[in-house]
């Protein structure tokens, strides 16, 4: 013979509340993070992954053709027309050449 089901008591309880429970106001707002706190994060923590690195339109001192750079390049690159050279490679980013000028490529 089944029996009529009973109502079952809740499994959670809520907490009481008690000022030891509350939590602390945040410092910064995670979803609008100030963009040089950004900057300074790895590249794979940040808010919206991006890269470090970019390419660069560098224009050359001495005949002042445009050559494509990496901004991060391992290796010295020159200028195709005079063999100037327009970037020496450092541990992270490159160094241009003093007098260098030079544009970021976004697309």
């Amino acid at each position: 013979h089944p029996t009529p089901l009973q109502p079952q008591p809740p499994l959670l309880r809520p907490r009481p509340s008690s000022s030891s429970h509350n939590m602390p106001a945040l410092e910064s707002d995670l979803l609008h993070p100030e963009p040089a706190a950004e900057a300074r994060k790895h590249k794979l923590k940040r808010l919206i992954q991006s890269p470090n690195s970019w390419f660069l339109d560098v224009k050359c001192v001495g005949c002042y053709t445009i050559t494509t750079v990496f901004s991060h390049s391992q290796t010295v690159v020159s200028c195709n027309n005079c063999a100037t050279v327009l970037i020496q490679p450092t541990g992270g980013r490159g160094k241009l050449t003093d007098g260098c000028s030079y544009r970021k490529k976004w697309a």
